[in-house]
């Protein structure tokens, strides 16, 4: 590239002398003009916008590394911590299903146990109740009869001659000749003497016990007698026991007796064999008493 100088003409108006001075300053601002234009043609002129946007370009290339850089960082953190959060996940539920096993096999246990114990509560009660319940029957005797009750120290919860129906004994008194046979309050006495009364049917179960136990004998107007009267008030029907009578067997209408008793009859209905007659005749009678032991105590589920 060709050098180009400028020259420039400078006229001063001074004193003559003062010429050679200044002809030495001209000489000097000639060498430094030319010193300086030299200088300025070695470094080419740049743009200005061009070197701004390369300054932005570069920034924002040092700005994407950057992010990148950071990005980087935090996934490796995530992963770290995603793998670090698996593993303790992983050893907690272990140790949870380790922890419900052994809680599962310890409930077991205790529930166990605990029907165990419920079972064998149930069984001391009922063995509890039983035992009052014997008792009971042995304390309405004066001197009771352990030889007739227990032969051999073996107990039976009726005598012979008795058969035993839930919670009680009965004993059908079937006597064949009419000297044998009593009035209601006859029946009653002997019932008493054996330490029982006559027979109070609560239930259909035990009206169709008793009807499959009897026979018919004589007549068809004589049958057993029961523990049902009215004979306490007039009109008024109640068992020998004191309780009121809420089932009813009764073959027919009230007769016109004012004082009568009820008699089981074996040829009618076993649901409607209840009759009503004069408590002066005589005919054969069942007795009821306490079982030594109650049926459940005998039988258990």
């Amino acid at each position: 590239m060709e050098e180009e100088l400028n020259y420039a003409t400078v006229i001063f108006k001074a004193d003559a002398a003062s010429a050679h001075e200044k002809t030495s300053n001209l000489e000097i601002i000639y060498d430094e003009l030319t010193t300086k234009e030299k200088a300025s043609d070695t470094n080419p002129v740049i743009p200005v916008e061009r070197e701004e946007r390369e300054e932005k370009k570069a920034q924002l290339y040092t700005l994407l590394h950057l992010v990148a850089a950071g990005l980087g960082i935090i996934c490796v953190i995530l992963v770290s911590v995603i793998v670090a959060l698996t593993l303790h996940f992983n050893t907690v539920m272990s140790e949870q299903r380790r922890e419900n096993t052994n809680l599962t096999a310890e409930n077991l246990q205790l529930w166990t146990e605990k029907t165990d114990l419920e079972s064998l509560t149930e069984e001391l009660n009922r063995e509890k109740d039983g035992l009052k319940w014997t008792i009971g029957v042995i304390m309405e005797y004066e001197n009771f009869p352990v030889e007739t009750f227990c032969p051999q120290k073996v107990c039976k919860p009726c005598l012979d001659g008795w058969v035993l129906f839930q919670l009680s004994c009965y004993r059908f008194i079937d006597n064949t000749y009419y000297h044998y046979w009593r009035t209601w309050q006859g029946s009653r006495n002997d019932c008493r003497y054996m330490k029982a009364d006559l027979a109070v049917i609560d239930s259909q179960e035990e009206q169709e016990f008793i009807n499959n136990h009897t026979e018919k004998y004589d007549d068809d107007n004589h049958g057993y007698w029961i523990g049902l009267s009215s004979n306490e008030v007039e009109g008024t029907w109640t068992w020998v026991d004191g309780s009121n009578v809420t089932l009813t067997y009764w073959k027919t209408s009230e007769p016109g007796y004012r004082v009568s008793c009820a008699l089981t009859l074996s040829q009618a209905d076993p649901l409607a064999n209840w009759h009503k007659v004069s408590c002066d005749m005589r005919n054969r009678w069942i007795c009821e008493k306490r079982a030594l032991f109650r049926e459940s105590d005998i039988y258990p589920n």
